[in-house]
């Protein structure tokens, strides 16, 4: 009887972690030129995150900037070539999340309604919301990672 009882629940340990959706390793991309495109990342098959790295100042009445180090020059507005490499890790199942903050990031939140603010521009220019002026293009990201280092 006591070996019955171990197998249910191996069997069971078993089908829920076969079952299970988590786990996966997550990477930041956008910080080290040498590191290769989105789309070379994505296809490496080794992610199941990649969180675009970063959104590295807003609130406190900042403009809100990308700093991708040597992946796009942010005065051209060439950010909005990632949409199709975005899109393309979406189309592998990878979620594609932007992080925003880092360790040599200006941000800060002066007040609730300027949390409000700065969601909603994260809502309108990143995930699912409109902007005529959406950085990455029309690309929806997977959400927002917060990788707050410093800041109030």
């Amino acid at each position: 009887m006591a070996s019955k009882s171990i197998f249910s629940v191996t069997v069971l340990l078993l089908f829920l972690a076969v079952g299970s959706n988590a786990g996966g390793i997550a990477v930041y991309w956008g910080q080290n030129g040498n590191e290769g495109t989105l789309a070379e990342t994505c296809a490496s098959g080794n992610y199941k995150f990649v969180n675009i790295a970063f959104l590295s100042s807003f609130g406190n009445g900042q403009t809100p900037s990308i700093n991708l180090a040597g992946h796009c020059d942010p005065s051209t507005n060439e950010y909005t070539k990632l949409s199709p490499e975005i899109k393309s890790c979406q189309a592998k199942g990878i979620k594609v999340i932007l992080s925003i903050g880092g360790a040599a990031g200006s941000y800060s939140l002066a007040s609730s309604d300027n949390a409000r603010q700065v969601a909603t521009y994260l809502w309108n220019n990143f995930l699912g919301g409109h902007s005529s002026s959406r950085p990455l293009g029309d690309a929806v990201l997977d959400g927002v990672d917060f990788d707050i280092e410093g800041g109030d």
